[in-house]
């Protein structure tokens, strides 16, 4: 059976987000002002033949874990899989 998974992948929280801060620092140009604490991640998403949502997910964790992330400065949180 195929799943779809989506993986979030963010800062640790303290960690300093350049990009993060450009994009705060470029909203209120635009009209935003009302934003803060702004961060920016990655967000992956992949299909996984597997025999159940289970596997499925010990793969993608694993990948996150492995590849996907960087665990010294990286988080990374695995979203509810759809069969494909």
């Amino acid at each position: 059976m195929r799943f779809t998974f989506e993986v979030l992948v963010t800062l640790k929280p303290g960690l300093a987000d350049p990009q993060g801060k450009a994009v705060e620092g470029a909203l209120p140009a635009l009209g935003w002002t009302n934003v803060s604490g702004l961060r920016v991640g990655k967000h992956v998403r992949l299909e996984v033949e597997a025999a159940d949502e289970a596997a499925g997910r010990a793969q993608v964790d694993e990948m996150a874990r492995r590849l996907l992330s960087n665990p010294v400065i990286e988080d990374y949180r695995i979203l509810a899989a759809e069969p494909t």
